[in-house]
């Protein structure tokens, strides 16, 4: 009783902090350029949901009921976890942070709740997850983001009336929009209050009460508290970054912007075409087409596509967040792990070209992109027979001293003009991923 009234107590301390006027602090501000440096990280879409092998939204696509839904949690028992390998894989394969699924829209808690007995520790398993994860993340020098679903399929508290998800799930209980702002709060207090230091909040669901995913606006029919849960986030940690995937326009508080499935300011997939910030940005992509695990999707993409996706991220001066599903038993399939050791080894060979750099050097080529870092510019090609005898680097104003080839420093000729510089390829060898040439500043 004393651990819940001194827990009530810091919420109701911290509740009183709102309504400032955000400024980020020097430690925020630091974080945002660690940020930016880390370039690559792994995304980790996993939970109870995982035990039905038909991805992260089955029970809305199936209009599963609560208490069918409700089964899952007696079976979830992935006695296969193990948190160092999952943080070594992510390490070998050149990746600097995690972003975890704390809880995604079955309202599944992967850590041990106070707030909710729909949770981890109620399993089979009985552990927490998060709290093993965590220390292994701080312990290999990994950073640690965590996914909070804002929207909820499971709890009759969640204004589901309005949602345009979790129909069928067969909540018949009016809702109460104060109760379940008050856990959301209540949970993420945990979140930033037991697990050590986190880097960031990943937020997703603000679209389910949107009229429609492409109203460019922030209208929404119910109003998120957004100003007391940023706050509170930021009060608890000031340098935890905040980011959410509601695919607009950052709005105050907001650390990084996200791209779901896309490069910066594309719109393949119908998630994006929200304009780009000033902001850190970062980019999020599946392995194969599916986020949480799904034992029938065998679309794999090739590891030179996603090495090529993640230099264009590069290019375009976004972070790549490389998503895997686990099997309900804990483990990471093969066809990932493979994938991401074969990334590793090409990031050991050429991460310095990604790591630490920026992009938007150029505007975007057919032929590939171009990253900066220090007094070097990284040109990489990797569509080359989109050339023809050189490569031309349109408004490059600064004084190019030299030119050579990333992998065996072969030196190129060049001409630099008031429109650009034109890098001849005479003599250059083509990679089958990316040809890498270094251009280096007076």
């Amino acid at each position: 009783m004393k651990k819940l009234i001194s827990f009530t107590l810091m919420l109701l301390f911290v509740s009183g902090l709102f309504a400032q006027p955000y400024t980020p602090t020097a430690a925020n501000l630091a974080a945002r350029k660690n940020f930016q440096d880390m370039k690559f990280g792994m995304f980790i879409h996993w939970g109870a949901s995982s035990v039905l092998g038909s991805g992260e939204w089955v029970m809305n696509n199936r209009n599963i009921r609560v208490n069918e839904y409700n089964t899952l949690q007696r079976v979830f028992n992935p006695i296969d976890f193990d948190a160092k390998a999952w943080v070594a894989t992510a390490k070998n394969a050149g990746m600097q942070y995690i972003t975890f699924i704390t809880r995604h829209h079955d309202g599944f808690s992967n850590w041990d709740t106070k707030l909710s007995p729909w949770k981890i520790t109620n399993t089979p398993y009985g552990k927490d997850a998060l709290k093993q994860l965590a220390e292994e993340c701080h312990k290999q020098g990994i950073k640690l983001f965590l996914y909070y679903s804002l929207l909820d399929w499971y709890r009759d508290d969640y204004q589901y009336e309005t949602g345009k998800t979790g129909k069928g799930t067969g909540r018949t209980q009016k809702s109460n929009w104060a109760s379940y702002i008050s856990f959301m709060k209540g949970q993420l207090t945990e979140l930033l209050t037991q697990y050590g230091e986190i880097a960031g909040i990943w937020f997703d669901g603000h679209w389910d009460q949107l009229d429609n995913d492409h109203d460019k606006t922030l209208q929404s029919k119910v109003n998120w508290h957004y100003d007391e849960i940023y706050t509170l986030i930021h009060q608890l940690q000031p340098q935890c970054l905040i980011s959410n995937n509601h695919h607009l326009a950052p709005i105050p508080g907001e650390d990084f912007q996200a791209f779901e499935k896309d490069l910066p300011g594309k719109n393949t997939t119908g998630f994006g075409g929200a304009g780009i910030s000033s902001l850190p940005l970062e980019t999020c992509e599946t392995m194969n087409d599916s986020w949480g695990y799904n034992m029938t999707d065998r679309k794999f993409k090739s590891v030179p596509a996603l090495i090529r996706y993640m230099v264009n991220a590069a290019g375009q001066n976004a972070n790549f967040l490389l998503n895997v599903g686990p099997k309900p038993n804990g483990q990471i399939q093969s066809e990932f792990t493979d994938t991401l050791a074969m990334m590793g080894r090409w990031m050991q060979q050429y991460g310095s070209t990604i790591y630490g750099s920026r992009g938007s050097v150029i505007p975007e080529q057919d032929w590939g992109t171009v990253t900066m870092k220090g007094n070097k510019l990284y040109v990489h090609i990797l569509h080359p027979a989109k050339l023809g005898e050189y490569v031309f680097l349109p408004g490059v104003k600064n004084k190019i001293s030299a030119a050579a080839t990333f992998n065996n420093n072969t030196g190129l000729k060049f001409i630099q003009q008031a429109e650009g510089v034109f890098v001849y390829l005479t003599g250059v060898t083509f990679d089958s991923i990316d040809t890498i040439l270094a251009l280096t500043l007076q």
